[in-house]
């Protein structure tokens, strides 16, 4: 066979070159759009994993409005919008109940209705509430929370009203493009406070996970993630009872564990073996607080990408995002906000307190120092949200049933970037 490129022109060929040329010029813009569209309708599902978001009094008090006699948490996550909406699902853990009135925080939390709207608000779809702080309220501290979540249509998972419920909402499946992903929440203990009929809390038990994991198993799911309230507060490292159930979810066949609790981070693990992968996120931290020692002064988010080929679901993208929360005075009154702190523009000329830069500094150099020491296969991502090119279809296969419920002044906005 002779080779192309060694063939002797002939005079037809001039011509035909040009033929070729041109046909080339006007086809290569739609050769380029046919494999954009392509790589647009590949199957795919990105995840956002957020940390503890707490209600403590001074973020209470902050996000009163005397002038409009009402609570607003906006602006609390504003500086995350673009991150948030960007991915498919959005999973934060709750770690307030929202009781209603009398509105505390710590030791036993009741936050306004209005930061769950604006969780809502800033794109977060999932919810879990399975914690050390579940019961703070008692029985009807659970039952309200879900009822305020149902009527913002923010999934959820971890405590149910009853039995009943929990069999048909335990496990959330979240979807999209034919790819399902299961979500399972637990807590290791509720601080003394117990739940009784006909609540129930997931608590962190061998056999109701083995059994849980299971029934999971036996539903078609393409990756299995596990949320846990777990661990000593405080720590660095994770503690043996924490490796214990790590191996202990690996083994089960479990994909993904992403920790919370210890209001520091935690390492990051991820291993892959004859294709089958496992990650781990020991803890994320503190998403949002009044903690403002260091090192609890803020957390990290977890971006997650998954991509389908032949029948098989594995990660794209797997990093973490420092976050860092700024409580400021403004007009004589505090503020929070949950920075991105690895974008430049939060630098020294975008605080007017000195010290803060300063705080926020430390607590990214040493989440820095830590997790790049310590993580395994994990790296740092870009503080910005991904581009999205198509609309996103979610579909709810065991999503709670939607209740009406009366709240004063809640109302939430459109979805920027995100569903139509």
């Amino acid at each position: 066979m002779k080779s192309f490129n060694k063939l002797k022109k002939k005079p037809t060929d001039a011509i035909t070159t040009k033929m070729l040329n041109s046909v080339f010029k006007i086809s290569f813009p739609y050769l380029l759009c046919f494999l954009w569209s392509s790589s647009i309708n590949a199957q795919e599902i990105s995840f956002l994993f957020m940390g503890d978001i707490m209600g403590h009094g001074p973020q209470i008090k902050s996000a009163w409005q005397e002038n409009k006699k009402q609570y607003e948490y906006s602006e609390v996550f504003n500086p995350l919008d673009d991150i948030i909406s960007s991915v498919d699902f959005a999973i934060g853990n709750l770690e307030v109940t929202l009781a209603g009135k009398p509105f505390k925080g710590y030791p036993q939390f009741s936050s306004p209705d209005e930061l769950a709207v604006a969780c809502k608000n800033s794109g977060m779809d999932v919810l879990v509430t399975a914690n050390n702080h579940s019961c703070d309220r008692k029985n009807k501290g659970v039952i309200r929370t879900l009822d305020v979540l149902d009527s913002l249509n923010i999934l959820h998972t971890g405590t149910f009203k009853d039995v009943k419920n929990r069999e048909k909402d335990n496990l959330l499946v979240l979807s999209k493009d034919g790819i399902r992903i299961g979500l399972l929440n637990y807590t290791y203990g509720t601080n003394g406070l117990p739940f009784s009929d006909p609540v129930y809390v997931n608590l962190v038990d061998s056999v109701l996970i083995k059994k849980d994991v299971t029934n999971a198993k036996n539903k078609d799911l393409d990756k299995l993630v596990v949320f846990v309230h777990w661990g000593y507060e405080y720590r660095d490292f994770p503690n043996s009872y924490q490796k214990k159930y790590n191996r202990f979810f690996q083994d089960l066949g479990v994909d993904i564990v992403i920790g919370s609790h210890p209001h520091v981070i935690q390492p990051m693990e991820y291993s892959k073996k004859n294709n089958q992968e496992f990650l781990t996120v020991f803890s994320l931290g503190n998403f949002v607080s009044n903690q403002r020692a260091e090192r609890k002064d803020g957390g990290a988010m977890l971006r997650l990408s998954f991509k389908k080929t032949d029948n098989n679901l594995l990660i794209s993208r797997k990093e973490y995002i420092p976050v860092w929360v700024h409580k400021f005075i403004e007009k004589e009154k505090y503020h929070f906000q949950i920075l991105p702190c690895a974008r430049p523009i939060y630098n020294e000329k975008y605080f007017s307190n000195k010290e803060d830069f300063q705080k926020m500094k430390t607590f990214l150099d040493n989440t820095r120092a830590h997790l790049n020491t310590n993580n395994l296969a994990i790296e740092e991502g870009v503080p910005y949200g991904l581009v999205k090119f198509k609309p996103i279809t979610v579909l709810q296969s065991q999503g709670p049933e939607l209740r009406s419920l009366a709240i004063e002044q809640i109302k939430t906005k459109r979805r920027k970037r995100r569903r139509k």
